[in-house]
């Protein structure tokens, strides 16, 4: 019985090695891993970075009245655009006109009253040489010419004040833009003056525009370093391209310069305000509106192009796998940049004639043999902007 008991248990090991065996054999027939490789894309790029600014008119003002008097008539449509020199307002003029007819009729007394001075004044030297008058009198009547003739400079300095004045009840344009709703109605009493004259309306500038925007302290070194060794222009010295999207566009269809920075970092913000100019010939961007910028990274250099599935990470490092000629999968650590047009930037770590893997990672060891299947690197079909 005990011999009995001791065959069962045998014959049931030797089945159970043989099934292990026959589990155990098409492992080891598996083979190499397969993977799907390609050639980085080297294409000689810049970098931008991306600004969040916001939209400000390249002049603004605010139309005053410069004399007072009531307001007449509103000659503009609120809200539309107007060139400089464009009638806006007319005051009542009337006060301002009887005031130029004054002026007018004075600078002809003075008139009159200086060629009689000058009549006297020449009698008087005749008269001197005769003796016929005194000294004393030809001094006075020489004198009352200077003295009309003083006159006469004053009241055509009124003149010119009473056309100003009569000029000013026609309030015009003094620069072209969007004009924005009228602040006073017709009937109202306005002030004029050098100092607390009534606003009346305010013109913007629409074309071109400004997008302001902050550039953190970290970006700004950067980009001074960058000028420092000669690979980027800095926009401290020239003007440097830059392109912007409004919050409802794709991508940045808007292009521009950078052509103002600040003269110091802000205490409070930590960073150093820039400004971009735009065209606007549709008028269709206005002051207030939030926007995107971008600005040129870094200087131009030569990058490698590879899908976004060849990078791998490793404890925060990224790194691609290389397939040699012998067809073993080599790790290699690369320095990564952004995405151009749906491929990432390999700044550095890479050569033209590496074979990247880009499909199957997960599958590969380094230092493995793999079995490589070689495709082209092709860029998207529909190339999206840099980020």
């Amino acid at each position: 019985m005990s011999r009995l008991i001791f065959f069962l248990f045998a014959g049931l090991g030797l089945a159970l090695a043989a099934t292990s065996c026959r589990r155990a054999a098409p492992a080891a027939a598996s083979g190499p891993a397969k993977v799907t490789v390609a050639k980085p894309i080297p294409q000689r790029l810049t970098e931008w970075d991306e600004f969040t600014g916001r939209l400000s008119a390249v002049a603004s003002v605010e139309v005053r009245a410069r004399v007072s008097g009531y307001l007449e008539n509103t000659h503009f449509v609120e809200g539309r655009q107007v060139k400089a020199g464009e009638l806006l307002f007319t005051i009542d003029r009337r006060r301002y006109a009887a005031e130029f007819a004054r002026a007018q009729a004075e600078l002809n007394r003075a008139q009159a009253a200086l060629e009689l001075a000058n009549a006297e004044a020449e009698r008087a030297v005749q008269l001197i040489r005769t003796q016929a008058i005194s000294a004393e009198e030809a001094d006075v009547k020489v004198k009352g010419r200077l003295g009309a003739a003083a006159t006469l400079a004053a009241a055509q300095a009124q003149l010119e004040q009473a056309k100003l004045d009569l000029d000013w009840t026609k309030v015009t344009a003094p620069i072209s833009g969007r004009v924005g709703r009228k602040l006073i109605t017709e009937g109202n009493l306005v002030t004029g003056g050098p100092s607390g004259a009534t606003v009346l309306t305010t013109i913007v500038q629409l074309d071109p525009i400004y997008c302001y925007f902050d550039v953190d302290e970290r970006s700004a070194l950067k980009y001074r370093e960058l000028a420092r060794t000669g690979k980027r222009t800095s926009a401290l010295y020239e003007t440097i391209p830059a392109q912007m999207g409004l919050a409802n566009q794709e991508g940045f269809p808007h292009q521009g310069k950078i052509d103002f920075v600040d003269n110091e970092i802000s205490a409070t913000t930590g960073a150093i305000k820039a400004r971009g100019v735009f065209p606007n010939p549709d008028l269709l961007m206005s002051p207030g509106f939030f926007a995107r910028v971008r600005v040129p990274g870094s200087g131009d250099y030569e990058a490698m192009l590879v899908r976004d599935t060849a990078i791998g990470s490793d404890q925060g490092r990224p790194f691609v796998y290389v397939v040699g000629t012998d067809g073993k999968a080599v790790a290699r650590t690369v320095v990564v940049g952004p995405l151009e047009r749906g491929l990432r930037i390999v700044r550095e770590g890479l050569t033209p004639a590496d074979r990247v893997v880009i499909n199957g990672l997960m599958a590969v060891r380094a230092g493995a043999v793999v079995e490589a299947d070689e495709v082209e690197m092709k860029l998207p079909a529909v190339a999206g902007a840099t980020r």
